[in-house]
């Protein structure tokens, strides 16, 4: 009896292999200026590297979270096409430098940062630049809501989990903002860690089995939790937002579009879909990754790629001849 052949289909292209070249340029370009004191130069170079190998990149691609309002970049803004023109069709998030200042006072933990999904399933955050977070990777999965407390966060996590409160650890930007929140987490029992910037890798170190972080807590970057569940859709953890407008002017804006400020935002309003893909590469040394080192003849780099869809994670380490990319390339290594 002859068995039926079923031919495997085979998958479609891995957006995120093609990423990693350009977190990998954003991250050489823009370590040059590691402990130069000037975030400006450093964001700019990144930008650049950043833009240019993109627009090599096969996809018709439109940038829904750029560097925006905070930045001011004229470069990998809202709205702006990446991208051959052909398809597939997709969103972008950008974060050139998830750390600015990170690099530019020569401290552990900056990244280049890029995601990306299919057209439409991007969370838009308009005129709000911050957002209310909670996040976890996937052992502490639908046990939390950020209409909760963070000792209500804390007391379902360490049951899900099997553990004590005082087991756990709480990332947390720190920020004059924060300290109420701080005080409360350390009354609940949970050991902090403060991180001065780069609230992106914060969120991913709660998912990232060699990081020392059980959950983020916090108000950061709108943006930064855009792409931040993009890459804990890819690891199977989760985030929840609230849009936290800065002043009146910018709730009247938020509420002229019609936006829902006690919305609760979850990992797929924010990323919908399950076809995500993200690269990150380090700039400077942080637990997650290695920064850039330079060589006599090249750099090495060292990035991380998923893609959620079909959950691999890879962790690349990259040996780059400058000499020979100065001939193909406009970036300035």
């Amino acid at each position: 009896m002859t068995t039926p052949h079923h031919p495997q289909l085979a998958p479609d292209r891995n957006l995120a292999l093609d990423l990693i070249r350009v977190t990998e340029a954003a991250a050489m370009a823009s370590s040059r200026y590691m402990g130069l004191g000037d975030k400006n130069a450093a964001d700019d170079a990144a930008v650049n590297a950043m833009r240019a190998v993109l627009s090599s990149i096969p996809m018709d691609g439109i940038v829904v979270i750029g560097e925006g309002e905070k930045d001011d970049a004229p470069m990998l803004f809202n709205g702006e096409r990446i991208g051959d023109g052909t398809p597939p069709q997709v969103d972008i998030a950008v974060d050139p430098i998830d750390g600015t200042t990170l690099v530019a006072l020569g401290r552990a933990g900056a990244l280049a940062v890029i995601a990306l999904s299919e057209r439409g399933t991007m969370f838009d955050p308009g005129p709000c630049v911050y957002m209310e977070k909670v996040a976890v990777g996937p052992r502490g999965r639908g046990c939390i809501s950020i209409k909760k407390s963070p000792t209500e966060n804390l007391q379902a996590l360490a049951e899900q989990l099997g553990q004590p409160v005082r087991d756990l650890i709480a990332v947390i930007l720190d920020r004059d903002r924060h300290e109420v929140l701080v005080e409360e987490v350390r009354e609940a029992g949970a050991r902090v860690r403060l991180i001065t910037d780069g609230d992106v890798a914060g969120a991913i170190s709660t998912a990232w089995d060699a990081s020392d972080g059980d959950i983020l807590f916090g108000i950061g970057g709108t943006p930064e939790g855009v792409i931040a569940a993009a890459a804990l859709k890819c690891l199977g953890g989760e985030i929840q937002g609230r849009l936290w407008p800065r002043d009146d002017a910018e709730r009247a804006a938020a509420l002229a579009l019609d936006y829902d400020l006690d919305a609760v935002l979850l990992t797929d309003d924010l990323v919908g879909g399950d076809n995500c893909f993200f690269s990150a590469t380090g700039i400077t040394d942080g637990e997650l990754l290695r920064g850039v080192r330079f060589h006599d003849h090249g750099a090495m780099t060292q990035s991380l790629v998923m893609r959620s869809l079909s959950g691999t994670v890879r962790k690349v380490d990259g040996f780059h001849r400058l000499d020979k990319l100065q001939q193909i390339s406009s970036v300035a290594y």
